[in-house]
């Protein structure tokens, strides 16, 4: 019988569980033979849905699921995703599951355990809550028990789900395998986003990326099928921007293995940036540990106007709470201002909370919210949130650790930079700015997109500039890319005619990954060592950040403002005053940028990009080359010893700012995420010595000799001496990146000792086994020589809140004793009691009987 003829029986004779069952059968006959096979299904489904309500429905689909058969791409079990997601999408359900790629979760028991918990908090503090204390104390794993104080309680949360992209996701699985768990516990996604290099365009780009990292898509996708993971094919798109669409929701609690992870928080969803080890703890199901945040309000009143766009707001509060000002705190924004930023807007400004050091950010739930949940298809979720929007927004009255507040209608474009994100200039100073410093005034390159600014009001902001460059017959003036975040925001742009805007005025658009954004960009134009200017809408500006050259200035804007500046090619032009000239040379003045939220004609999902995870995964083989120069599996680290740390060597003494990037770069580096012995070569080079003001130049103190950081520290480890790094204030800012605490202990680090550290990379030293530690006096950092020799004293007495003591020994045999502070509380004394965090998860689940 014909399919159509099949689908037509269907939806007359489904009025018994023997002819379901017939029919069902039938289709299982027939198998997936043309796209008739989906929407007949479809209307089955359906409308049999109708007839004998939601249970049978769900009935069907499972029974249709099997029906499909496999599929998919690197030889792992799928199934047809497009059918998949018309079914859930079509049939009336009895719960609405947190994403519609996974059905068989409930976003009403999280709203109901928030709600619960949420209560049982109120009243015990008695008093309004903030928005941030809604979720995360909604998520507790012991409301009734648990200290509640903001800087000082450590949370045991209970996250909704986990995401990671494919640099971070490859250490982060491999851990996870070591924990001898069969399947992830919570929801979990893996997004192939930071592995393709930016050179000739996105088709090109994207061929080879999949060519050069196949051997690292094949593992993560393995892995992904084996563990119960979502995985996303490399050109999906950026991991926040797929998260944004496709699994953020009001009131959740998620954490990532990036630092943007907050990104999340334009809808609402408390999103927070870790290490792979704190990834681990809830794939595994054990509870996450976070240190209560503070709560920063930013209080919003006025209107975006003009030229000023979201980016502005992040970019202005950057410049008030400088790099470091949000480290342990949450940034709330709410007021009346809140109501004119779209929810993309919003997540521009959360996604770049991670440059001031906050834990995350987040808004209140709004109607423009509900509009992008409903525009990414989610109207069950929009109207479920609906229902509980008590719990989505601050208490009246709530109390913040400090307020900012910020008149969007004073307020004017920003760009922030050079070499780190809160130098910031209102567009009105920039030009004095660029004198006063010497500053490179001409523009080589323009770069807009990113997970901070590529969606489709960003895009179409953008491509209103160069609208009327066209019409005036000019074309940029320097080197223009784009970026766009998401397969469903390049296809709709495409659609809308915005990618011909920017070839017609010389820009290239490149692949929906996050390119020279994270260094993953083989620049051409200019020879490292020149000093030049770029401008992006990225969120990130530390020396060598974008393109490994130290010389490069780069400054960051929002999209329409850089894309405004390409045109112009000066850093000193001012697009709301000054003016441009024509094809005719006549002068014309750029108009304010205009956009829509929201496309008119709703999204174009694109490509399919997505691989489900089978329902059972047993039988994948994970594929790891033995002698792969990519991928390596982990060893476990060894326990401590039970004693104090002894004379051990300082292998540097850190001058300045040192970044995740200096510890360990990303660039050509990323390719060596899965493989900790060949990523531990680029161990600290470019962090700047003290001694010398040189980067990777230290004395070994063996032989006396100067040498790269990674080859000494290996001679120590060999040698089998332990040492220590000294560093400067907010030590490991920047990236969430694993391996800048990995790559020191695996090569024999056994302490960091700082001013001061960033929040994730404090706990992922911590994770690992390593020590944090922070000067009591800060002065006492110029006290300590490189050719010191250093014990830690008390560990055997290693307690909470209670410092350690470090004797220095000097050259001439001289000492002295200085106090260091740590954070450690009595679990996170077991992670390096056991070498590890992971030595302990899996200790503990060896002992329960679970791994």
């Amino acid at each position: 019988m014909p399919l159509a003829a099949l689908g037509q029986r269907a939806a007359l004779f489904a009025t018994s569980a023997t002819t379901t069952r017939s029919l069902l059968g039938r289709l299982r006959e027939s198998g997936p033979q043309d796209h008739r096979f989906v929407s007949t299904s479809t209307r089955l489904v359906h409308q049999s849905s109708q007839t004998f309500g939601a249970r049978r429905a769900t009935l069907q689909q499972l029974a249709l699921f099997k029906a499909v058969g496999t599929g998919g791409s690197y030889g792992v079990p799928g199934g047809k995703q497009t059918l998949k997601r018309q079914l859930h999408a079509s049939t009336p359900m009895a719960k609405v599951p947190l994403s519609r790629y996974e059905p068989d979760t409930s976003l009403e028991e999280v709203y109901e355990r928030i709600r619960q918990n949420v209560a049982v908090v109120r009243k015990r503090l008695d008093r309004p809550l903030t928005l941030a204390e809604k979720i995360l104390y909604g998520h507790l794993s012991n409301p009734e028990t648990a200290e509640l104080v903001r800087g000082k309680s450590y949370l045991h949360l209970h996250p909704d789900r986990v995401a990671m992209q494919d640099a971070t996701a490859q250490m982060a699985t491999l851990q996870f395998m070591s924990a001898g768990i069969s399947r992830t516990q919570a929801p979990t996604t893996i997004h192939c986003d930071h592995l393709i290099t930016a050179q000739s365009g996105a088709k090109e780009d994207l061929e080879r990326a999949v060519q050069q990292n196949r051997e690292v898509y094949d593992f993560l996708s393995t892995a992904a099928a084996k563990y119960g993971m979502g995985f996303w094919k490399p050109g999906s798109g950026i991991i926040h921007q797929i998260i944004l669409e496709n699994y953020a929701f009001p009131g959740g609690l998620m954490i990532g293995t990036d630092s943007h992870t907050p990104n999340a928080g334009g809808l609402g969803m408390a999103a927070i940036g870790v290490g792979g080890a704190d990834a681990v703890d809830v794939m595994v199901g054990l509870p996450w540990e976070l240190k209560a945040p503070r709560v920063i309000g930013v209080r919003l009143t006025g209107k975006l106007h003009d030229w000023t766009a979201p980016k502005d707001v992040i970019l202005k509060v950057a410049g008030i709470l400088t790099v470091k000002g949000g480290t342990g705190s949450i940034i709330e924004y709410f007021g009346p201002g809140v109501d004119s930023i779209s929810c993309t807007g919003m997540g521009t400004i959360c996604n770049m909370g991670a440059e001031i050091g906050a834990t995350t950010s987040i808004f209140p739930y709004s109607k423009r919210m509900e509009a992008y949940l409903k525009a990414t298809r989610r109207d069950a979720i929009a109207e479920l949130a609906n229902k509980y929007v008590d719990l989505l927004r601050a208490d009246e009255n709530a109390v913040y650790d400090r307020l900012i507040e910020i008149n969007l209608s004073e307020l004017e474009p920003h760009v922030n930079g050079p070499f780190t994100p809160d130098l910031a200039h209102p567009l009105s100073k920039l030009k004095d700015a660029v004198k006063q410093n010497d500053w490179p005034a001409e523009i080589r390159v323009s770069l807009i997109g990113s997970c901070t600014n590529s969606s489709y009001e960003d895009m179409m902001r953008a491509a209103s500039v160069c609208k009327q460059a066209i019409d005036h017959g000019v074309k940029a003036k320097t080197i223009f890319h784009i970026t766009p975040g998401s397969e469903q925001v390049r296809s709709t742009i495409e659609r809308d005619g915005m990618i011909q805007l920017f070839e017609a005025i010389g820009g290239v658009v490149l692949a929906n990954a996050c390119g020279p954004c994270i260094g993953q960009w083989n620049r051409q134009d200019v020879p490292k060592g020149v000093k030049n200017t770029i401008i992006t809408s990225y969120n990130r500006n530390f020396a060598q950040r974008n393109d490994g050259n130290p010389l490069t200035h780069a400054f960051m804007a929002s999209p329409e403002i850089v894309t405004a500046f390409a045109l112009s090619g000066r850093l000193d032009f001012n697009p709301v005053t000054d003016v441009l000239t024509d094809q005719s040379g006549k002068p014309f003045k750029l108009q304010s940028p205009s956009g829509d939220e929201l496309p008119a004609r709703g999204f174009d999902p694109g490509r399919d990009t997505f691989q489900a995870p089978p329902g059972d995964g047993s039988s994948v083989a994970v594929r790891i080359d033995p002698q792969s120069e990519r991928l390596q599996q982990l060893e476990a680290f060894p326990a401590w010893n039970g004693k104090d740390i002894e004379r051990a060597f300082i292998l540097l003494k850190v001058k300045g700012k040192c970044t995740t990037d200096h510890i360990s770069m990303a660039g050509p580096w990323l390719k060596y995420r899965g493989h900790l012995d060949n990523i531990s070569n680029n161990l600290f080079i470019g962090a700047i010595n003290a001694e010398n003001g040189k980067a990777n130049l230290v004395k070994n103190q063996l032989n006396g000799e100067y040498g790269p950081v990674p080859a000494t520290a290996r001679a120590y480890k060999q040698a089998g001496i332990p040492w220590v790094v000294v560093g400067d204030e907010n030590y490991g800012e920047g990236s969430s990146r694993e391996h800048a605490a990995l790559e020191p202990r695996y090569l024999g680090g056994v302490a960091i000792i700082a001013k001061s550290f960033a929040r994730i990379h404090e706990t992922n030293l911590k994770k690992q086994g390593m020590l944090p530690l922070t000067f009591q006096d800060p002065a006492d950092y110029d006290k300590i020589d490189p050719s010191d020799r250093v014990s830690i004293l008390g560990l055997t007495k290693f307690r909470p809140d209670e410092p350690l003591t470090l004797r220095v020994e000097k050259a001439d045999g001289s000492q002295l004793e200085l106090k260091v502070n740590h954070s450690f509380n009595e679990a996170q004394i077991e992670w390096f009691r056991h070498g590890s965090a992971l030595n302990k998860i899996r200790a503990d689940l060896v002992a329960a009987g679970k791994a």
